[in-house]
Parts: structure tokens; sequence; C-alpha cells
């Protein structure tokens, strides 16, 4: 055997342990990569809170050497505690454990992963409102509308009286008549027989009987009548005093 058979056999020798050692550059330490321009000017950026400036010199890290896990880890960070960007802090977090896959945080990081993720479902998931929640709008929605049926009902009975106080002020104001012949004196004198007025035949009216939840104005739109004439055709209603099975006058439209 030659010598530089013995000599190339050595050499292979060399390599493979070196490469089954780990020992071969084929990427920089993590020292290495913290001595990198650009990650440096990132680290002093995020020393000084410029934290924007800080993002765009550790993307140029990553420009000049991709397989940099630092710059992927300190991006993942600036991300997820200073840019509130979870899927981008996601991604960098998710190739620094690629890189570093037996790193001594790499737990803490796939934690942070975790929590990252259940922020981006809760971002797009709506939580649904819970039983409570909608009893309580259902609640407040029955209140509404029986406060609105009540105000509806105060504001026509204050228009009914109102009217009412204008027909007797109106009553009793004494009308000036001129002085009567004496032909009109006489024709006075006499006995006036009054002819009965035919009185018209009412509307065949129609009843309700009142239900669970039945306010006058509830009872009027579902009759298509007006809440004034319902209220003129019970005038013993009570709105706030109805009773279930109590009969109500629907008057003709």
């Amino acid at each position: 055997m030659t010598w530089w058979a013995i000599f190339s056999r050595a050499t292979l020798a060399v390599f493979f342990g070196l490469a089954l050692s780990g020992c071969l550059p084929n990427q920089p330490l993590t020292a290495d990569e913290e001595k990198e321009p650009q990650f440096l000017i990132g680290r002093s950026r995020v020393n000084s809170m410029d934290f924007p400036g800080a993002i765009e010199a550790f993307e140029r890290a990553l420009e000049m050497n991709p397989r940099s896990g630092a710059a992927h880890l300190e991006l993942g960070w600036l991300y997820a505690e200073k840019e509130a960007d979870p899927a981008a802090a996601i991604y960098h977090y998710q190739k620094f454990l690629k890189l570093r896959p037996n790193a001594n945080n790499a737990e803490t990081i796939r934690q942070h992963v975790f929590r990252l993720k259940q922020e981006l479902a809760k971002a797009a998931l709506p939580i649904p409102p819970s039983s409570e929640m909608h009893r309580q709008l259902e609640q407040l929605t029955g209140e509404k509308r029986r406060l609105q049926d009540e105000v509806d009902g105060l504001r026509q009975a204050l228009l009914q009286a109102t009217n009412r106080s204008s027909s007797q002020f109106a009553r009793s104001i004494p009308l000036t008549n001129p002085p009567a012949s004496p032909a009109t004196r006489v024709q006075a004198s006499r006995p006036v027989t009054q002819t009965p007025r035919p009185v018209a035949p009412l509307a065949s009216a129609r009843s309700h009987r009142v239900l669970a939840g039945d306010t006058p104005a509830s009872i009027a739109r579902r009759y298509n009548v007006k809440l004034e004439s319902l209220l003129a055709a019970n005038p013993t209603l009570n709105p706030r005093r109805m009773q279930i099975g109590q009969g109500v006058v629907i008057p003709a439209r």
C-alpha cells in the first residue's frame, strides 16, 4: 500500500469522525450567531426599546443566515410580547425548535407556542353566550316591552283626560242669544213634543279574553284597532290590573 492510500484513508477516517461527533461547521454555533452584525444591532435596539427597528435587524440577520436559531428566538419573543402578532411569533418559535430541538429552553418555547395557538383560536372563534346571559337578555327585552306598553297606555289616558277637560270647559261657557220675538216666546211656551231619534244599530263588537302578557297596546295591535278606541270601548279597563281571562270589548275598525 502506497503512502498516498494510507494518507487518504486516514483523512477519510478523521472526516467521518468529525461528522459523527457533530463538529463539522454545517451550521453556526449559537455564540457565532450572536456575533453577527445585524444580530448585535437588533440586541442594541431591544435595549433602547426600539422594537420595530429590532425586528428589522433580526430579519436581516436571518437573510444573512437563515439557520440562525438565535434570531428566530428573538423574533418570536418580539412578535409575541411587543407586536401582539401571535401567528408570526408561532412561526419563529417553531423555526427555533426545528433548529434547536434539544435547547435548554425548548420546553418553555413549546408552552409559549401552545398559549399563542390558544389566543389565535379565541380570536377566530367567538365565545357563544352562556344560558344565563341569554336568560337575562330575554328578561330585559320583556321588561322593555312592558314599560313601552305602560308608556303608551299612560300617554293615551293623558290624551283622553285632556280631551274631557276641553269638552267640559267648552260646555261651561254660556251662550249669548238675542232677545226672542213675541212669536218665538209664544212658541217656546208651548210644550214641545220631541220625537225620539232612531238609534243607529251598533256594529257588532268582538271580544277578547286576556292572555298572559297581554296589554291594551298589544291587544289593539293584534286586532288592528286604535288604542284610544279600545280604551273608549272599555272605560273600566285598568291597564295595570288586567287579569287572565278578563273580557275585553274589541271595537269595530
